[in-house]
């Protein structure tokens, strides 16, 4: 019985998919969507784009500022790791001169 069962859900599974499906004609040639047509003909009477001095020249100083920025944090953390370091071997002498 569960043979029967299973045979026939498969049987109707594949008729389902089998209904899903489409049957075009294969000898039809392709033709592609092309969406940049409509863009093209409406940027023809457009101005050529023209590149902005000023954006250029607050890029390279918002970079530079961020560079000495990240110069001033390695600089801070290279001493609070210095500091780390002192604090580490005062505690390690301390400790060594209270042990008996």
């Amino acid at each position: 019985m569960k043979k029967f069962a299973l045979v026939a859900f498969a049987a109707l599974a594949a008729y389902g998919l089998s209904a899903c499906g489409k049957s075009d004609d294969a000898s039809e040639d392709a033709s592609a969507d092309n969406v940049e047509m409509p863009a093209d003909s409406a940027m023809a009477g457009a101005a050529t784009p023209v590149a902005d001095a000023e954006a250029t020249s607050d890029a390279s100083s918002a970079a530079s500022g961020a560079s000495a920025a990240a110069s001033e944090a390695g600089d801070a953390a290279e001493a609070a790791a210095h500091d780390a370091a002192a604090a580490a071997e005062a505690a390690t002498s301390a400790a060594e001169k209270k042990a008996p």
